[in-house]
Order: structure tokens, then C-alpha cells, then sequence
């Protein structure tokens, strides 16, 4: 009954965050005839008065980020385009991400660098998972070093998971929020509201984090 409770437990914690999170941007996604722009002027607007310089705004079709390579916000064309309260905090977010790379972030560099070794290592791993029923009785050997292949590349993804953690926190709590309320962008009330989506989108990264470590201690487990 108490690994019952406990798996449980672990699913909610896994799944039920990425639920509240869609609900809470749907809900704060309607249209704001109070808000004098979209999602996309606002994050061009953040980056002007921070004096973030060479950073560009753009529209997206793959979801909200900042890209450091190319120096770009991207935002999804509903925040892009939309004056709702979700294009203005979810800009604010974005900003935050070019903000620590202006101040020279050293978690948003190694974040970067990581999730492209991890994208890397993913690839490698899926070749080496497809190889294993084929070494398993050709090579023992071989096939031993298919698994390493596919538990590193499972525990690079869960490092960039963590890593991750402290910088989306950071780029909400420690840029975004305070951002909006120093420039008395919102009421209290959307204030509130703001910080709630804040914190919704800060648990996904937990719940994924969580899945991951999940994730990488089960293959761990299979390949011992």
C-alpha cells in the first residue's frame, strides 16, 4: 500500500504540473483591450529600456525561449502577437533568459552547452537502443557498451534537466517578476496572477527533472 501511495504520489508530482500549467496559460490568454501592446512589443520593449543590445524578437512555431547563439526572443505567435496577460509574462521570462546572457550567466552558457552535447548523446543512444537486441547474442561485449552508450546519453539528458532548474527559476523570480513590478507594468491583481504563472511553468521544469532522474535511475537499475 505505501509503494502504492508513493508511485502514486510520483505520478502527480510528474504529470499533474504540466495539466495546471496549460490550464493557467489558457486561462490568462485572452485578449487585454487595457494593454497598450502584444507579447513581442513588450519583450522589444524590456530589452530597449535594459539596454540588452543586438537581441531580436521574432515569431516561432517551436515555443517560447531565447536562443543564445543566434541572440534571439522567440515567442510563440499567440504571445507574439497577443495582448493578454500570458503574452506579457511569458515576454517578461524570455527577456529574463536574454538578460542573464547580457550579464554573462554562466548557467545559461553551460545549460546551452550541455543540451547540445545531450542532443548529441540522445542520437547516439537511440542507435545503440535499436543495436541491442542484435548484440545481445551476437557480442556481450558489444552489447555492454550499447547500454553505457544509452544510460550516458539518459543521464546527460537528466544533467541538463537540473541545470536548467536554478536558471528557469532565476529568469522567472529573479528577472521577470521583479521587472514587472519595478516597471508597474500590471495591477496587483494581474501581479498575482503573473506570479502564479510564473510558478506553474517553474513546476513543469520540476515535474520533467523529476521524470528524468526517474527515468535515468530505472535504465541504471536494468543495465546493472
Amino acid at each position: 500500500m505505501f509503494y502504492l501511495i508513493l508511485i502514486l504520489l510520483l505520478l502527480g508530482l510528474m504529470f499533474y504540473p504540466q495539466f495546471a500549467t496549460r490550464r493557467i496559460l489558457q486561462k490568462h490568454s485572452e485578449p487585454r483591450a487595457d494593454f497598450p501592446g502584444s507579447g513581442g512589443e513588450f519583450a522589444r520593449h524590456l530589452l530597449d529600456h535594459y539596454g540588452v543590445s543586438g537581441v531580436q524578437v521574432e515569431a516561432t512555431d517551436s515555443g517560447d525561449h531565447y536562443d543564445p547563439r543566434a541572440r534571439v526572443v522567440r515567442l510563440g505567435n499567440d504571445n507574439y502577437r497577443g495582448k493578454s496577460l500570458t503574452a506579457v509574462v511569458v515576454a517578461a521570462h524570455e527577456v529574463g533568459h536574454a538578460i542573464q546572457h547580457h550579464q554573462g550567466s554562466g548557467g545559461l552558457h553551460t545549460r546551452y552547452r550541455l543540451a547540445v552535447l545531450a542532443t548529441w548523446a540522445a542520437r547516439v543512444s537511440q542507435i545503440a537502443l535499436v543495436a541491442l537486441p542484435l548484440l545481445a547474442g551476437a557480442s556481450p561485449g558489444l552489447m555492454r557498451v550499447a547500454l553505457v552508450l544509452v544510460a550516458a546519453g539518459i543521464l546527460l539528458s537528466t544533467l541538463v534537466h537540473l541545470v536548467t532548474l536554478p536558471v528557469e527559476w532565476d529568469a522567472s523570480f529573479n528577472k521577470a517578476l521583479p521587472i514587472l513590478q519595478a516597471g508597474d507594468y500590471l495591477s496587483p491583481q494581474d501581479m498575482r496572477d503573473a506570479r502564479k504563472i510564473l510558478t506553474a511553468c517553474a513546476m513543469t521544469y520540476v515535474s520533467a527533472s523529476l521524470a528524468s532522474v526517474l527515468g535515468a535511475l530505472r535504465w541504471l537499475r536494468w543495465a546493472r
